[in-house]
């Protein structure tokens, strides 16, 4: 299963559906141990923050693997700007400073995609879009997107800067999903709009949703956790009728939506990593899909 992300004004990127997320990185061992199961699954997308560790450290640890330029042409990277200690900033100067940051601390000359990472209330869009064209230009990002944001506020960046949208997004937390189920009845109030449209807009085509934290339940993950006990036996025979590990049908619960969506994992486990990328190959029917939805505690109307 493939993703096209377009780019500013060159070929689509061929994304897996399964990204590798690099929040957890924390030693060179494990960054190549990840690396080399994620080539070996078929995935070759990475995702980082300029954040993630403090200060470029889960991008740096990435670019200590000192990938050859053959095979850093074979990967996506990925990256996110505007989060600093105590606010948000998305100005033109912090985005290029910290894409310069990011650069030397993968080890590579461009980006394939930069998000950013948050909502900014203080820079206005057409000041995002000033620095996205300056990257662009300079052949230093490829293709650019956001994360958090609602469906006005990506329409208010606008094309060609809004690939992705990268939110939250799983069984127990389906509010993208969920608002279209629950429209014009009294359970719209167990999903507030506060992703504002983002499926909706994702159909569209030119947006791709990207999945974060899919296994993300109150306090920890929901896999194993008893106070999710009708939603794990639910996992575990849907994964034995499909051959599978339930972190595979959790996968496969995000994909399942005919929209363009990918998952990004968060584990630094090589063989759970494998587990859930296996989901890529699954397609749940309806009555699986909506009750997995169901035994997450979602209602429907």
């Amino acid at each position: 299963m493939t993703i096209a992300i377009n780019t500013v004004d060159g070929p689509p990127i061929t994304a897996p559906a399964v990204v590798v997320g690099c929040m957890r990185l924390s030693d060179v061992a494990g960054t190549r141990a990840l690396y080399t199961a994620a080539r070996e699954a078929g995935l070759n997308m990475f995702d980082h923050a300029d954040i993630y560790g403090g200060n470029h450290r889960c991008e740096s640890l990435f670019g200590d693997l000192a990938l050859s330029a053959a095979e850093r042409s074979e990967i996506i990277l990925q990256t996110k700007v505007g989060i600093r200690p105590g606010f948000y900033d998305s100005s033109a100067a912090h985005i290029e400073r910290s894409v310069e940051a990011s650069l030397r601390a993968l080890g590579t000359d461009y980006l394939d995609i930069l998000l950013i990472h948050r909502p900014d209330v203080l820079t206005a869009p057409e000041e995002i879009r000033a620095a996205f064209a300056r990257l662009h230009a300079a052949g230093k990002v490829r293709a650019f997107g956001v994360s958090n944001h609602n469906a006005r506020q990506v329409q208010a960046l606008g094309e060609p800067y809004t690939s992705v949208n990268q939110l939250q997004l799983g069984p127990t937390h389906p509010n993208v999903y969920a608002h279209g189920l629950t429209v014009n009845m009294g359970a719209e109030q167990l999903s507030p709009d506060r992703d504002g449209g983002v499926l909706e807009q994702a159909r569209g085509g030119e947006v791709v949703l990207q999945a974060y934290s899919p296994f993300q339940g109150s306090g920890g993950p929901f896999l194993l956790d008893e106070r999710y006990a009708a939603l794990n036996e639910c996992l575990t025979r849907l994964a034995a009728r499909h051959g599978v590990a339930p972190e595979a049908i959790v996968t496969a619960w995000v994909l399942r939506p005919p929209v363009a969506v990918q998952v990004v994992s968060g584990t630094t486990n090589p063989h759970r990593l494998a587990l859930l990328a296996a989901g890529q190959q699954v397609v749940l029917d309806r009555a699986e899909w909506y009750e997995v939805y169901r035994l997450a505690g979602n209602q429907l109307p």
